[in-house]
């Protein structure tokens, strides 16, 4: 062994210096390439195209996200049955989110807030402890 290696110590997060990756070299150089996307952001960057539509005469350009909702409303309006359903359980969703984030606004239920209370009480009041 030369001298420089005999006093590297090899232990717990020192692996042996011939063992270490090289400088540049991969420890997965087979893996996913740089630069590749996930179908979430190649889904998003589509639906966020613009795209020329008429409305009204007129010619603008809005998001294919946009349009593609709209399109899913007028169609819901011409009582396409399937459209309906696809727009309903979307409006079910966004409601149920709601209701979600509404009953996270207050932490405690009743009890823990009774509990709260007689503790604020025996400790001397609203010593900004349970605060």
């Amino acid at each position: 062994m030369p001298p420089e290696q005999q006093q590297y110590e090899v232990g717990y997060k020192k692996p042996p210096e011939r063992t270490r990756f090289r400088k540049g070299q991969s420890g997965n150089p087979r893996g996913r390439p740089t630069g590749s996307k996930n179908l979430a952001t190649i889904l998003a960057k589509a639906l966020d195209e613009m795209v020329t539509v008429a409305e009204n005469g007129k010619r603008r350009r809005i998001p294919k996200r946009v349009a593609i909702v709209t399109q899913l409303v007028n169609r819901s309006a011409q009582s396409d049955l399937k459209a309906i359903q696809i727009l309903l359980g979307m409006i079910h969703d966004i409601e149920r989110r709601g209701e979600d984030e509404a009953s996270h606004g207050t932490p405690f239920a009743q009890e823990d807030e009774e509990i709260i209370e007689h503790l604020k009480a025996r400790f001397g009041g609203s010593a900004g402890v349970l605060e």
